[in-house]
């Protein structure tokens, strides 16, 4: 399995104090040279702090961007991927802190974004072979009904345009970045999948098991869920009138 060198993996968190010790020793573990950043939003159960004493042990490989207040989702993976581009990395992955995507999987992740003509590789839980383990079945309808919704909107054929753990090359990064991201919240993973499509990048879903977290709290909620959904409505229809003029 080619497994690509210069990648960073980016890990946004808010109160992921019980998970962020047993995810970084699970990465790390693995093996593969990776470099980590935790992009903490000034979580108040001392997130940043934990991972501030984790440096001393992994000082060359572990990375932390502190914002002063959270912004959403959206706006932190922004600022880490911005980190990633300025620190010439070639690889760049996302993953949630809560061990809801598996670290496991990264190599799968990484070696199918290493092949040719591939520029952004999707963990999928919603094609053959993925799956949700240990949602509650209204959590499951809610996401099943956002593709839905996501893939009606913008048109992209992706069965999990909601999906968080995603390999991107350097190169497609950085034209996606040159256009302006109007999502903060969930919707940002709908929105950053658009925009790479719609710049040409050649996109895969691999499958992979998605399971519910059991230390912290979700945040997700409906009123998030709403927001996100304006936020692509207000997405599409700028793209609508950029194309007519």
């Amino acid at each position: 399995m080619l497994v690509p060198s210069n990648t960073l993996v980016v890990i946004p968190t808010y109160n992921e104090c019980d998970n962020i010790t047993p995810l970084i020793s699970a990465i790390f573990d693995l093996k593969m040279g990776l470099h980590l950043l935790i992009v903490d939003d000034n979580s108040p159960d001392g997130t940043a702090r934990v991972v501030e004493g984790l440096q001393q042990y992994h000082s060359h490989q572990l990375h932390l961007l502190n914002r002063p207040q959270k912004e959403g989702l959206g706006k932190a993976y922004l600022a880490g991927f911005s980190w990633a581009l300025l620190h010439n990395y070639a690889y760049i992955c996302t993953m949630d802190a809560d061990f809801s995507h598996a670290p496991s999987d990264l190599p799968r992740l990484l070696s199918t974004c290493a092949q040719n003509k591939i520029d952004v590789a999707i963990g999928s839980r919603y094609i053959p072979g993925g799956r949700v383990v240990h949602w509650p079945r209204t959590r499951l309808l809610l996401s099943h009904l956002a593709n839905w919704i996501a893939r009606c909107i913008t048109g992209i054929p992706f069965r999990d345009t909601t999906a968080g753990f995603i390999c991107y090359k350097r190169a497609i990064l950085k034209n996606i970045l040159l256009d302006e991201i109007i999502s903060v919240g969930y919707s940002f993973q709908v929105e950053i999948k658009f925009l790479a499509y719609q710049h040409g990048a050649k996109l895969v879903e691999i499958p992979v098991t998605f399971t519910n977290r059991t230390r912290g709290l979700s945040k997700m909620n409906l009123k998030i869920a709403g927001e996100s959904f304006l936020q692509l409505l207000q997405m599409k229809w700028r793209n609508l009138v950029q194309k007519r003029r």
